[in-house]
Formats: structure tokens, sequence, C-alpha cells
């Protein structure tokens, strides 16, 4: 792979499907001075002129108008009939279908749905457990799995900082619930929207009461309401048991929500709380309490296994005073919040809340970027967004799982999801307000949607419109060579039919709208900060799968000053995925149109002005620039494998004057000169090196690299004096010589040996059972081990107050981790923290944050991979000195020194509490040190460890 490829790939992330600045940007002219072009035979040639734009397949970006659905049948998704297109037909349907138990097609299976929909019987009749009469939380509890997601409900943002109990317990600080990120809850709920119900207008909304006869409190004592107890892990009644008395208590005072509700424990004398009603649940208890003066008991009807899970419970309203005489309840605002209230128990038995916890986490997500980039985001924009909250919980359920499928067309009659009670409304509402586009009329259909479309066909779908056109339709062809067929005849105009029949087999189609797709992705981009994580983040929160750490998110300055640099920002991404893709495609003049739009804009005016020169430097690296460096590397490479020495060096020399202060400029430099090299200008390449040295952002093996450049080519007569590192760079670094039986020796293919118990290793194993006849314990990890000892060890200086460095409740580390901020910003915490390491207490701080942190993520932090023992061994072994030295270099420069350690981490003991280390880079019989390899070894030489390479060879 290319040399910046990987980290271009995780900058651009999942790729649009559609970029929206394409076409402008493949055919507007660029004012780059590198002319390239391709030739007859792909290679890159530079020329005088640009001749012209290159001839690019365009992506359009057409959005379609949303159509009304014509089919008055639709394909049952189970068992593959035709039945009528009525809701109340379909519905009736399906019950008949998921009732017998039939297996649902798994296409419409996603990573969504295999957390809260398991295909028990018990799931796939939830919906008609109201028709059988079935308890609800006794069918629910026989699935394990929704027991495990269900305690990630919302609903626990409803705590307070107040008692534990009525008696006077307290509940842990605000504070450490806001930040507790776990497997039970969502950091980012916080931030949520609290609805105040003291204007009783609000529960009112859309709602008409049935029934004008007077309601009396006779009316409503005794009914039961099936509901749950969430928010468990902020309760102090950990033990319950089946059949418990509990009562409800209002909580006005709650800081998260002024409707919440605590559930306390009945039974004990001390009441203690055990945790809250769900949050919509509550919006309309809360005022029956307080205004109606209704009070609540009810019992515990079942116990979940985990204790932080939701507990099932009955509850029952009665009246307040001892007055015999009824109580009439006239006003409208009382029938329709107790009409309101028993519509969302009735609704929580058909759809429970796990299985629409994604919805939920989508509305948090888009609240959040509303909130804190309001300022990004233009008018029509921000009432484009807003209006998702007024769409219906159908069609928002159903946005958020098209969106999250690969798409973009999807086969409306396939269209099939539990909680989803009415999908042909809800596309229908969607298409109304812009979120979805559907067609279902072959005129409506664009050429450029051909593809797409024909995609949702099966293979024996394809075979058969080939077959009616009378082409040759080999079986062993693949499904993409089907398309491919079909695509040629149509362009061709020999099928001009081609939509018709398409739509014939798969009905009305819909997708989501460009519009709506573009806007949720800069909406991610936003939240997240990145390429690599997206809404299934939430997910994995959800599920206990990750654990997020504690920290402040601390905020004082914004990342994007104004809209021009997102836009730019945004763009400098497209033009990274479009350098990638034609990578990909080996599309060499597009990857040169790519190289002269980044070398255009990497210096123009424009670009520098969107960078704001009060930003800290580590949020350069969301700068249009920053991604535009990126791209023109990935072209340095590109260019250096055609051997254009030429236009490298230009390139380099263009990043080398744009970023002044970049800790990439070691990279370019060595590269600089090695090109100059290539190119037979010796004097010109070791006067690049020793520039390069006298540059303080040249580091670690960058620095290495031309120390011994310039010692290699600065001989007499270039250069008559010795450097004064010359001595340094050339210093013998101890070699240990191990044989074994070879294998392989096949030049390319990684050397195999078999090792002294026989088996088949490589050259770290064989190593470590040469070391291990000494006496000497240890394992083959690289630089995991000791990231790993570096994030325990300074686990509170890199989680640490510090301002705008933590922005979201999704980051492994702070966002100046890899910068020299890190250490500047925290040097006298840094410092302390050293010393005491030094002072031999890197045990005891490794052991605490073990204890407290285990399983939360953490860059660099392998949990699995290593065990305590092991650690605590290791950090013993090697002594507080040397742990401190090693911490103070990755705290000082993390990005330079976080690769390339030795292979082996060894240790043993001389007693129970003394021992020695040893660090080994093991090379094969072909293999030599690298330049990052060998900087490490120096340094930790330097630092007083013991270090050496361990060289395999074949045995003779």
């Amino acid at each position: 792979m290319l040399k910046g490829r990987e980290s271009l790939i995780r900058l651009v992330g999942k790729r649009r499907r559609c970029l929206p600045n394409r076409q402008s940007l493949l055919s507007s002219p660029t004012q780059s001075s590198l002319n390239l072009r391709a030739d007859e035979n792909g290679k890159i040639v530079s020329i005088d002129n640009v001749e012209g734009s290159s001839n690019q397949e365009e992506q359009g970006n057409t959005e379609y108008s949303a159509v009304g659905l014509v089919d008055e049948r639709v394909t049952c998704p189970v068992c593959g009939n035709k039945v009528s297109g009525q809701s109340s037909i379909i519905n009736s349907h399906l019950d008949v279908c998921l009732s017998r138990g039939t297996k649902r097609k798994l296409t419409q299976r996603t990573l969504l749905e295999l957390n809260f929909c398991r295909d028990s019987k018990a799931q796939i009749r939830t919906c008609y457990l109201k028709e059988l009469g079935n308890d609800l939380f006794h069918a629910a509890h026989n699935d394990s799995h929704v027991q495990r997601v269900v305690h990630g409900l919302s609903d626990i943002s409803a705590v307070e900082e107040s008692d534990d109990d009525v008696c006077g317990s307290s509940l842990n600080s605000m504070d450490d619930m806001q930040n507790q990120v776990g497997m039970c809850g969502n950091p980012i709920l916080k931030d949520r929207i609290n609805a105040n119900v003291d204007d009783l207008s609000w529960a009112l909304k859309n709602e008409v009461p049935d029934v004008e006869m007077p309601v009396t409190v006779d009316d409503i004592s005794g009914v039961i309401l099936e509901t749950f107890i969430v928010g468990r892990k902020f309760s102090n009644g950990n033990e319950l048991d089946l059949g418990a008395r509990i009562s409800l208590l209002r909580d006005p005072d709650n800081p998260k929500d002024p409707n919440a509700i605590k559930v306390i424990s009945s039974d004990s004398g001390c009441r203690k709380v055990l945790g809250f009603l769900p949050r919509k649940l509550a919006q309309y208890l809360s005022p029956l309490m307080e205004k109606y003066f209704l009070n609540f008991e009810g019992s515990v009807i079942f116990v979940p296994k985990n204790s932080i899970d939701v507990v099932p419970i009955q509850i029952m309203p009665h009246k307040t005073g001892s007055c015999g005489a009824k109580v009439y309840y006239n006003d409208e605002a009382f029938k329709c919040l107790w009409k309101n209230a028993q519509q969302v128990i009735e609704s929580t038995k058909s759809c429970p809340p796990s299985a629409i916890k994604y919805q939920e986490n989508f509305c948090v997500f888009i609240h959040d970027v509303l909130k804190s980039n309001s300022h990004l985001l233009t008018e029509d924009e921000k009432n484009f967004i807003e209006l998702f909250t007024s769409l219906s919980d159908d069609s928002q359920r159903l946005f958020v799982r098209l969106y999250t499928r690969k798409g973009p067309w999807f086969r409306q009659s396939a269209i099939s999801y539990p909680e989803v009670l009415d999908p042909e409304q809800a596309v229908k509402e969607l298409s109304e307000t812009g979120y979805a586009s559907c067609f279902g009329i072959p005129n409506e259909l664009c050429d450029d949607d051909i593809k797409e479309i024909l995609d949702l066909l099966t293979v024996s779908e394809l075979r058969e419109i080939l077959c009616m056109l009378k082409q040759n339709c080999n079986r062993a062809m693949r499904k993409q060579d089907l398309i491919a067929s079909l695509i040629s005849l149509y362009k061709e105009e020999l099928c001009p039919l081609l939509p018709c029949m398409v739509l014939d087999r798969t009905g009305a189609c819909v997708r989501i709208s460009l519009k709506a797709e573009s806007l949720i992705w800069r909406a991610e981009r936003l939240f997240f900060l990145n390429g690599e994580q997206d809404l299934s983040a939430f997910l994995l929160v959800d599920l206990g799968i990750v654990k997020y750490p504690t920290y402040k998110c601390i905020i004082s300055q914004q990342i994007f000053s104004g809209r021009d640099g997102l836009l730019a920002y945004e763009e400098a991404i497209e033009v990274a995925q479009i350098i990638d893709e034609a990578l990909d495609g080996s599309n060499i003049e597009l990857v040169k149109k790519c190289i002269d739009i980044a070398d255009s804009r990497i210096s123009s005016e424009s670009t520098q002005s969107l960078t704001s020169e009060s930003m800290a430097p580590f949020l350069s690296c969301f700068s249009a620039k920053y991604v535009y460096s990126k791209v023109v590397l990935l072209g340095i490479s590109f260019l250096e494998r055609e051997h254009r020495y030429s236009d490298a060096k230009y390139l380099l020399k263009r990043l080398l004057k744009c970023f002044t202060c970049d800790g990439r400029r070691g990279y370019w430099t060595l590269r600089l000169s090695i090109d100059l090299e290539h190119m037979g200008y010796l004097n010109e390449s070791l006067s690049v090196a020793e520039n390069g040295l006298l540059d303080r952002w040249v580091r670690a093996g960058s620095r290495v690299a031309l120390q011994r450049r310039v010692l290699r080519l600065g001989k007499p007569p270039r250069r008559w004096k010795t450097p004064s590192f010359a001595e340094s760079v050339k210093r013998k670094i101890m070699e240990v010589h191990v044989q074994g039986r070879p294998l392989n020796s096949v030049i390319g293919m990684r050397s195999r040996f078999y090792g002294e118990d026989g088996e088949q290793c490589g050259v770290e194993r064989l190593a470590l059972q040469h070391y291990a006849a000494e006496g000497w314990q240890g394992v083959h990890t690289e630089s995991g081990i000791w990231l790993t000892i570096f994030g325990l060890l300074m686990w509170d200086i890199i989680f640490s107050d510090i301002p705008n460095v933590f922005r979201t409740r999704f980051q492994t580390a702070p966002l100046d981790l890899e910068t020299d901020s890190f250490y500047l910003v925290r040097k006298s915490h840094i410092e302390s923290h050293l010393q005491s390491i030094h002072d031999g207490m890197a045990e005891e701080i490794l052991i605490t944050s073990w204890e407290f942190h285990e399983g939360t993520a953490c860059r660099g932090v392998n949990w699995d991979r290593h065990s305590l023992s092991e650690l605590r061994a290791a950090v013993t072994c090697i002594g507080g000195p040397c742990l401190a030295s090693f911490c103070r270099h990755l705290a000082q420069d993390y990005r330079s020194w976080s690769s390339g350690m030795p292979d082996l981490l060894l240790w043993r003991f001389h007693g129970n509490y003394k021992g020695e280390a040893k660090l080994v880079e093991v090379k094969g019989p072909r293999d030599r040190l690298s330049e990052q390899q060998r900087a490490w070894l120096l340094l930790l030489m330097d630092c007083g460890f013991n270090a050496e390479v361990c060289k395999v060879s074949p045995l003779l």
C-alpha cells in the first residue's frame, strides 16, 4: 500500500455514495504549478499546460421528487405471496404469517436489528401479544439478550443529585453520574431536551379524548399499569424480591428531567430508591400526581438476573383522601393525560423500549449537533433537521433503519421491521417531508440510477430479463457481469424498456434523499469529529461492547469558526475520497487531477484564511489545508512509485514551505533528500539532510535516518569535518545470533522455522524459546504492551480536565495526545506523576488503574492481550527510573515514538521483588533494522534499558 493511503482511508471513513461537489471539482480548471498527464500507456508525464479537464464519469446529485405509490398489491416479506396494499389487510396477513413462526427473510437484518430483535418465538409474536393476552414481561424475560440491552434505556437520565432513600442515604454526586460511561448508560444523554408539563398544553398535542363522560377516581382506581423500572445503575437497592411492594414519588428538582418519578421500595423501614419510571410515561403521570393528587403503588413482577437491567412492575392509582364521595375530573387535560399514559403502556407491549433505542439515540445525536453547531448550518438546514423530531415514530424509525443500511435503493415491498407498524405510511411521510425519494413509474428512473436499481434484482431475475431480450446468459456469469451486460444494452439503446422490466419486478422503490443523506453525514462529522465512528457507536455502548472513559468536556473554542471553513473541509474530504477511489480503479488521469487540485488549494489564500490564527495547534487537523496535505503526500508516494522524482520533489518542497510547524516535516525532508539523490543531485540532497537536522520538528526515526545520510553523503571531498553526532549514531547495538531449521527460504515471504518443540513458528517465537532456556519470561508484543503500560500509568493525566481536548463522549484519548501541546499544557502535573513512578510507585499506580478502569476504551490500551500479572512483572523488572524516562518521551512526542518499539519484552526475577528486563528486536535472515527501530534502540540504551538485536539465521 502506498505510504499515506492507510491514514487517508481512516480520514475519509465510510465512503459517501454521492459527492455533491464531485462534478464541479473535476470540471473546474486548476491553478497548480504541477501539471501532470497520463500518456497512452497509463504513465504519468509532465506537460506545460493542462489541456482541458479530464473527462471523468460524473456522479449525479439530482433529487428525486416524491411520487405516490401506485401498486395495488404488494409482496409479503414473510411468505412471498401477493396481498392487497391496504394497511389493515397487510397487518392482518403479517400477523397470520408471523404466528406460524415462519422465519423472516434475512435481507432486512442490520446491526440495529440484531441488537434488539432476536429471532425467538417470543420476540416474533410481540406484535400480537395483546390479542393473545400474554404477559409481555414473562415473554420478554425468556430472552437474556434483551435483558442485557434494555438497561441502556435513555430514561436513566432521570436522575438527580439527591438521597438514595427517603431516610437520608445519598446517591453519587451529579458530576460522577453525568460522567459515568459504561455498559448501561449513554453519556450524551445529559444534553437531552427536557419536556416540562407544567403547561399541560404540551401533553395535549394532537390528542382529543374519545369519551366525553366525567371520569371518577373510582373509575381509574384498581386499573393495573404495566411498566418498567429504569436507571437501575443509579439506585442503591440492588437486591429485589419477586412481589416486592413499591410506590412512586415525584422528583420535580431533577436536573435531567423535571417530570422524573422515583420508584421507591415500600417493604423496608428505610425506603430506598430502586430507579425511575420511563421518561415517556413519567411525562403523563407526573401532572396526574401533582395536579390531581393521584398516588401509585404496586409490586415487582419479575426479577432479572442482571442487577442493572430494567425491572418489570405493575402499578395501580388510588385516591389520596379518605373522603367517601366521588371526585369527578371533567377537564379535558386530565382525560387526555390518562389516555396518553395508557397509550404509552400499550405501545410498550407491542414495541418494547429496547427495540426503539436507536431512535432515541438518533434524536439525541440530532439535538446535540443543533445545539453545538447551529452557527455552521443555514436556516433551511436547521429547519430541515428539526423537522425530523416532528415526524411520526414510524417515519423516524424507518429513516434511521434505511440510513444505516447499504442501499441506496430498497424495494418498498421488502421493508419490514417489527417496530415500524405502517411502513407504507412512513414512506409516504418521509417522501412528503423530503427525507426520502421514491418512485414507481418507469419514466421517473434516471439513467444514473439504472445500475443501483439493477442491484436490487436477484441473479435469477437478471437472467430472466436477459433471456427475454434474447441475450446470451451463461450460468457461470456473476451478478455484476449480468448487470454490466444489461447496462451496456441500455446505453446502446438496444433495450429502451429496461426500466419497465426492472420496475415490474421490484415494484415501488425508496431511498434516503440526497439532501437528508448529505446533512446527516455532515452531522456525524461534527458530532464524532472523525470518519471512523458513526451511529453504531451508540449501539456499542448500549450493548456494553465498548465502555468509554470518564472525562469532562470543557469547550471554549469552536473547531470551525464559520461555515466557510466547514464547507472547505468537506470539499477536501471529497477530494480525498476521489483519489482513493481512483487508486482502486487504477484511474491514472483522475489521480493526477486530484493531485493538481490539492496542490492548487494547499497554499491558496482562500484556504489559509479559513484557518483561524488563534486556533489551537491540535485542532488544525480539522482544516481543509491539513486534508489536502494528506492527498498531496499520497500523490508523492504515487509519483515516486512511477519514478517521477522531479514532480515528487516539487510537491515535497511545497509541503515543507506551507507547513512550518508539523510533526510530519521529518518524513518529508527525508523523502526530499532521497528523491534528490535519485535525480543525481547529491550536493543538494546532502544540504537538505543537513538543514533538516536543524529543524526542531524532525524527530525520532527521521532524524536518525537524516544523520546516517549526512554521514554517508558527507564524506570528503564534499565535507571534511565529521559531524558531532557521528559517534552517537555509530554506536554498536549488541547482537545475538540464533540458528534454527528453516521451513521456507522464499524471498518475499515471511520466514518460518521449526521451533525447539518441533512446531512451526516465526522468528519471534523461536527467539522467545531461545531466551526461555536462559530463564527469561516474556511476550512478543512490539508496541502493544508498552502503549498499554503508558496508558495505565498515565491514565489520570490523559483524561485530566483540559479545555477543548474532549468534545464528544465517544473519545478514547484527548485530541492533543499526538501533539506537543499534550506535554506542555500538563507539564507540572506530568513531571510530578513521573517522579512518583521514578520513586517506585509504578506497580501501585498500575494496579489501581487496572482495578478502576478495566475494560474501558483508551488509546493504545489492550485489555485482552496482556494480563495484570504480566504487566506487574514487566513494570517491576523494568524499574522506576527507566519507566519514568520512557513515559516522558511518549508524553512529549506520542506521534513519533508510538511505533517501532522492539519485538520482545523479556523479564526475569532475582528473588521476590527485584528483577531485570531486556528488550529485543528480532530480525530474520533477510531483515534489517528500520530507521525508527534503530532510533528506539538507541533511545532505550540512553534511558538505561538493556536492549539488543536477535538475528535468526538458518542452520547450516
